[in-house]
């Protein structure tokens, strides 16, 4: 038993609790936020070099014997996503204390952000499927919050479709939850996909794990994205930052989960689904990316199409194409933050969102440019940035399993976000500027935020046959879904 497990999620849920006594001392919840930050970043490294070392380590919380009670399981894809949320997490944490203002800082906005935490940390640590439901729920409650504060009227609209969409998503899932229990009399994840390896997957199970795959969709917004480009939009830069770097993560990281370990016996079904889901989000996705000429939903389309792209590396199942999905999905959450927070400073800067009354930005601000420039060549996947490996993967582990035609949407798709990044840079930053220039905005701390986060996506691209360690560590594991039941029910 390993009690570092719980901590991540312990860490934040105190936090919270604290901050809601202290909503007139900003200066304060700042400092308890950055120092919750750093001391969850510590423990996410050690969690990480522990498993690195260890192999999955486990928690029976209340001393229970699995399958009964509820338990942690942090094997290394769990444990990545936890460091990188860390990291994500604490870089928009800062540039919140520059962009959200004083208003929302004092109606709660460090106590929901911590909230939304404890939700995201649980969904990847947790190893029973009731739980993973339940921290989706605390997760989402924060997001309703964080999407809300401030009460604008395009917020409070887009809240209203937000809200239902997840409400009907969150019923969904806890039908789903209760179907398996009666099919499979248990909720520990290792004991179902023993139960349902004994049983074979077939007939009604078939039907349960479509029932979560449009679930999961519906949270990650594969396919079923049509309340995401509009949603993304409501709040504040550092939000957004948030929601595109982790809310679609999680998603993504149950599907994973789920169709790796639980329902893994019938690939050709569920990878079948996945798969033309996966062509449609890319396709999808990159002509919303081109179409648009707002920034927001310029980014929030290349949301979609990187979550496209990860369900293809799941689809294929090839150890190459799930190394890759790991790869790529560590890269977006680093990637997807950079974006938001550089789409954010672009509009701060122009003071507007409209790319047509928009230009001549680069000559006040270059550092800002050119960061953006080297972004648009990271989410496309050019060497030597973070997500070309992940890309490489992917499409070789695509063609091994067949897959041309969905290797050459996933190409095609990486060339559109690039011509949509450019886009924005080309209108943004060159040209003339369209009326009178705004005067020069104060954005020394979301760039220095924005720099780090380039670094780490240079650095991540640089050093990929490093990272590839700890990633191909975690593509084990989803590849041999024995290594995680032997972990987890060997008492």
């Amino acid at each position: 038993m390993n009690n570092l497990l719980v901590m991540p999620v312990l860490i934040p849920l105190c936090t919270a609790v604290i901050l809601m006594f202290l909503k007139e001392k900003v200066l304060l919840q700042r400092r308890i936020s950055a120092f919750s930050g750093i001391l969850n970043l510590v423990l996410a490294c050690v969690l990480v070099t522990r498993i690195h070392e260890e192999g999955i380590q486990t928690l029976q919380m209340g001393g229970w014997t699995p399958p009964y009670g509820i338990v942690f399981v942090g094997d290394m894809f769990a444990a990545l996503l936890v460091l990188t949320a860390s990291v994500v997490s604490l870089g928009i944490l800062l540039y919140s204390f520059t962009s959200i203002g004083a208003e929302r800082e004092k109606f709660y906005y460090y106590t929901f952000f911590h909230f939304l935490l404890v939700g995201v940390y649980g969904s990847f640590l947790t190893g029973d499927i009731f739980n993973l439901f339940v921290f989706f729920e605390v997760m989402l409650i924060s997001s309703y919050a964080l999407i809300s504060l401030g009460g604008t009227r395009l917020q409070l609209r887009e809240t209203s479709k937000y809200l239902l969409v997840n409400i009907v998503s969150s019923t969904l899932f806890v039908a789903a939850v209760a179907y398996l229990y009666a099919a499979a009399g248990t909720l520990n994840m290792a004991h179902l996909s023993q139960r349902i390896h004994e049983a074979g997957q077939g007939g009604v199970l078939n039907v349960i794990a479509v029932l979560f795959l449009t679930v999961f969709a519906l949270k990650a917004g594969l396919f079923l994205f049509f309340w995401l480009p509009g949603s993304y939009s409501a709040p504040p830069a550092a939000v957004r930052a948030l929601f595109g770097a982790l809310l679609t993560k999680v998603g993504l990281y149950a599907i994973i989960r789920t169709f790796t370990l639980i329902f893994a016996e019938d690939p050709d079904v569920t990878n079948g689904w996945i798969a033309w889901m996966a062509a449609a989000t890319m396709i999808l996705g990159a002509l919303g990316a081109v179409a648009y000429n707002d920034i927001p939903r310029i980014l929030n389309y290349n949301v979609i199409v990187s979550v496209g792209f990860v369900a293809f590396g799941l689809s294929a199942g090839t150890p190459d194409a799930l190394d890759g999905a790991v790869f790529y999905l560590l890269h977006d959450m680093l990637g997807k933050a950079l974006m938001f927070i550089l789409g954010g400073l672009i509009i701060a800067a122009a003071g507007t969102d409209r790319l047509e009354r928009m230009g001549g930005l680069i000559q006040r601000y270059p550092l800002l440019g050119w960061s953006f420039f080297a972004l648009a060549l990271a989410l496309a996947g050019i060497p030597p940035f973070s997500g070309f490996p992940g890309k490489v993967l992917i499409i070789r582990g695509g063609l091994d399993a067949g897959m041309l035609t969905l290797s050459l949407i996933g190409l095609g798709s990486s060339l559109l976000v690039l011509y949509s990044l450019i886009k924005v840079f080309r209108l943004a930053f060159w040209g003339n500027a369209s009326g009178t220039e705004p005067p020069k905005a104060k954005l020394k701390g979301g760039t220095a935020v924005a720099a780090g986060f380039l670094v780490l996506v240079i650095l991540m691209g640089l050093g990929a046959e490093r990272v590839n360690t700890y990633v191909s560590q975690a593509g084990d594991v989803l590849g041999s879904p024995q290594l995680y039941i032997e972990a987890v029910l060997k008492e």
